[in-house]
């Protein structure tokens, strides 16, 4: 871990008085050992000390002063921020101005970050410096083997703002048992990037081990595709950082509700297919069973806990459509089928109406009658699964995920239906003459339009800019822009041919036409160009220049019209290029700076300043823009003049640490969010409690006020505590564990000294790896019921043992023991073959029979 800023430095007493104008004025010096200019000279802060040193980037005059003089304080002349030698770490001048925060002396948790120290952060805010490290993170990656495809995308991602904040400032969230512990890797690999102390270039090592360790393709020293890497390193980095995100509970049926606000529940009654008097008598089915089997089991088996289930019902299709939902789950992408929904993002039908989705099922039968009874969909009786699908996020999905609703409509009935995707990049392609003619065209721009897809991209184009446009690209080839490429992305799609729409209403192959918007728009934009074709034999690759814009890019045409995204402009962030060829090449980055704004390119362990000029004519491949936004930039400077304000307050508020950086760095931090270090009960979880300092900082109540009347959220945090609920829940749960654990032990050596069992029983090890995951405290969620069904088939009416399942073997007390408390199915035996002294028992008695009968 890097020192963390303090306003503890003991050597501020040294500063002597100079003015920011003269720290101006100094700044168009020079180096008084070496002459050199600036940028990024250092002035000597000590009393009567009047020394301008070149910094690392040069000769680095300024530390050998600091060395020979002992003087300990110096200042960037460029970006004004204070270093001390001595301590090793960056220093607030204003922060001896500031108020120590009260703290009691009866708190029950370690004192978070006090007011003082955010009030310094957002000092440098002020001033338009959002890195924590006094570095301009000019330090280069060394080659250690063609991994010039890595060293450009981690460069890419090092100078995206609020990913790396994050590792800096809320390092304390990096925590992780999984292995290889990737994220450690990266934390630390961003840390050296961004130090002042650091060399001239850093060997990523670690992270390109964690690397080949997830993914055998990166293994060995050929050349691999930088999206690729960058796919691969993300999701890894999901997967570590993840946490389950808290649901609603809704009181009247005892499930958890996705989304939406609690009075949409009734909405869009008639387009469900499944009445709740059906459902509530599947329920009162199953219930009505597992009690019956629970009770008959218990009765004979001591030790066995309840366990309360829950139900959940069958995907519903509703008559017009049926509506898919690609959510984050245990994995970084799955597939659910969710029926109507109170999301503010239900897309908008082409034609016709697309009921809103829902989780829940409807509340009333009203408005049923308009209703073809042939599309009534009655459900079946299934045993329900108690484990719901848990929804995660990570600082990856935050700052990187983005939505895209897909329409598609059957050209024969009409029937649309309607499409979520998450996404972390999007794939665009490249457009050749005749697409972009067909793009550019007057009457295909007018029926994009009037189909609502994406001809408002081309609608401010007039006639006679498209014609100088065409005459240009028959001398230097097609004019291809990033705009054009995303048209082509959402442009309207004909599915015939090869590519017919499966219609699940005609249960036929039908032509369909299919639209694409975003329905929300990520803080982070990543667009990946599809330069590289891979056909069977070889692969080409596409060397087409394509334009992109440094700022302003606008992604309003691509919305989707009840989209809730304010901000959609979007500013350049960096670049990867690739040069070369589709067999070898060599991959560089361009980035901006966020602390000068200046283009660097980032050539594995060189890095050179650029002009604007130069990275608007590199051949892009990876693009990362980032939401501009002047508001939140005001909202920042407002909150910075709060903290200056320095009124006393006599509450002091914890907020979110992760959140806090949220605002420092986002254009849309959302609602304030406490929930990641707050339980359900409004306490602290017992096992948060020892790290609770690196999760939370403490606010003054003005700055507190202002955040929450700006962006809600919550809830307000003046005393923290560790939740006792929690603690006893805990201890509960370890305790079944254990019961579970010891009884299970118990049976299962109780069958293996069995010789010769009558009957075994079957189960599933996908599920028993969920309960030995529970069990041994890898997992903290039991598993769902018992789901033998991949273990099965259907012979003749009877389910038998599949051929190669993957299954294991148990007692018949052991099954019982599990599906007391599980419940699930369905049951599947295995009658063990018969001892050799039956078989011949059984051949004598063959015998007997047929002489008797021959007599």
């Amino acid at each position: 871990m890097l020192p963390a800023s303090g306003c503890d430095c003991p050597h501020l007493d040294c500063v002597g008085e100079i003015t920011k104008e003269e720290l101006i004025q100094k700044s168009h010096g020079q180096c008084q050992d070496c002459k050199v200019g600036g940028p990024n000279l250092w002035a000597c802060l000590e009393n009567g000390c009047a020394y301008v040193g070149c910094g690392e980037s040069h000769t680095d005059h300024s530390t050998v002063h600091s060395q020979e003089t002992r003087h300990n304080l110096t200042v960037n002349l460029t970006t004004l921020r204070v270093w001390c030698y001595a301590c090793g770490k960056e220093v607030f001048l204003e922060r001896k101005l500031g108020p120590h925060s009260p703290h009691g002396t009866s708190k029950p948790l370690p004192s978070p970050q006090n007011a003082g120290q955010v009030r310094a952060s957002f000092y440098c805010l002020s001033r338009g410096v959002k890195e924590r490290f006094l570095s301009s993170c000019l330090t280069g990656l060394k080659n250690i083997g063609n991994t010039c495809y890595m060293n450009a995308a981690l460069q890419a991602l090092s100078n995206c703002p609020p990913l790396t904040q994050f590792f800096l400032e809320c390092g304390g969230m990096v925590r992780t048992d999984k292995k290889p512990a990737l994220c450690r890797s990266y934390q630390k690999l961003v840390s050296d990037l961004w130090h002042k102390n650091r060399p001239s270039y850093v060997v990523p090592t670690n992270l390109f081990q964690g690397i080949k360790a997830i993914n055998p393709m990166f293994r060995g020293y050929s050349q691999q595709d930088s999206q690729e890497f960058l796919r691969c390193l993300m999701d890894q980095l999901h997967e570590e950082l993840k946490e389950a995100q808290p649901e609603p509970y809704d009181q009247s049926n005892g499930v958890t509700v996705d989304d939406g606000p609690e009075e949409d529940n009734h909405t869009n009654e008639a387009e469900m297919l499944i009445t709740e008097e059906n459902e509530i008598q599947s329920n009162r089915e199953w219930q009505k069973e597992k009690n019956m089997i629970n009770d008959l089991y218990r009765s004979g088996v001591n030790g066995v806990m309840d366990v309360d289930t829950t139900t959940e019902t069958t995907p519903i299709i509703s008559s017009q459509g049926a509506i898919k939902v690609q959510g984050r789950t245990s994995g970084y992408f799955t597939y659910i089928q969710i029926s109507n929904s109170t999301r503010p993002q239900s897309p908008v039908p082409t034609e016709g109406h697309i009921p809103k989705m829902s989780s829940s099922p409807p509340k009333a039968a009203s408005g049923w009658s308009s209703l073809i009874p042939s599309h009534k969909k009655v459900t079946t009786f299934s045993a329900p699964k108690s484990k719901r699908q848990k929804k995660y996020r990570s600082v990856i999905s935050d700052v990187f995920d983005g939505t895209i609703v897909s329409s598609v409509q059957c050209l024969t009935c009409d029937r649309v239906s309607v499409t979520l995707e998450n996404f972390q990049d999007i794939s665009l392609p490249i457009p050749g003459k005749e697409d972009l003619a067909k793009l550019h065209s007057s009457t295909h721009q007018t029926s994009l339009v009037k189909a609502g897809s994406c001809g408002e991209a081309y609608a401010p184009q007039g006639w006679i800019s498209f014609v100088m446009e065409y005459i240009k690209s028959w001398f230097w080839g097609p004019v291809v822009t990033l705009q054009d490429c995303l048209a082509a992305f959402f442009a309207r799609d004909e599915l015939k041919g090869d590519n017919m729409y499966s219609c699940e209403k005609c249960k036929k192959l039908r032509n369909g036409v299919k639209f694409c918007k975003m329905q929300s728009l990520p803080e982070i934009l990543c667009v990946h160009l599809k330069r590289f074709r891979h056909e069977l034999m070889f692969s080409t690759k596409i060397c087409t220049h394509v334009s992109f814009p440094l700022e302003g890019l606008d992604l309003q045409p691509f919305l989707a019209k009840d989209s809730s995204a304010q901000t959609t402009n979007y500013d350049l962030l960096s670049v990867i290029c690739h040069h070369g060829t589709a067999s070898s090449g060599h991959y560089i980055a361009y980035c901006r700076n966020d602390l000068n704004n200046l283009w660097y390119e980032f050539d594995d362990q060189s890095v050179t300043e650029v002009s604007e000029s130069c990275v608007q004519n590199a051949e892009a491949y990876v693009l990362f823009y980032k939401k501009s936004s002047e508001d939140a930039l005001k909202e920042r400077r407002r909150v910075s003049g709060l903290f200056n304000m320095m009124e006393p307050s006599l509450l002091q508020f914890y907020i979110s640490r992760q959140w806090l950086n949220k605002f420092k760095t986002f254009a849309e931090p959302g609602p304030i969010s406490n929930d990641d270090f707050l339980c359900l009960h409004g306490g602290v979880p017992p096992n948060k409690a020892t790290f609770i300092d690196d999760l939370v900082v403490m606010l003054p109540q003005n700055v507190w006020d202002h955040l929450y009347s700006r962006y809600g959220g919550g809830p307000a945090v003046n005393h923290l505590y560790v939740c006792h609920t929690c603690q006893i829940e805990i201890e509960k749960v370890e305790k079944r564990r254990k019961s579970e654990l010891d009884m299970f032990v118990r049976l299962n050596k109780a069958f293996q000294e069995e010789e010769s069992p009558v009957v075994i029983y079957c189960i599933s090890m996908q599920w028993f790896r969920e309960w030995e995951g529970f069990v041994k405290g890898k997992d903290n969620d039991p598993p769902g019921p018992i789901d033998n069904s991949k273990i099965t088939v259907n012979k003749n009416g009877h389910l038998t043992l599949k051929q190669g399942a993957d299954s294991g073997q148990i007692s018949e007390e052991t099954w019982n023991f599990l599906h007391s408390i599980y419940g699930g199915g369905p049951l599947v035996t295995v009658r063990p073959n018969i001892s050799h002294q039956e078989a011949e028992s059984s051949q004598s008695e063959e015998k007997i029979e047929m002489e008797t009968r021959s007599v």
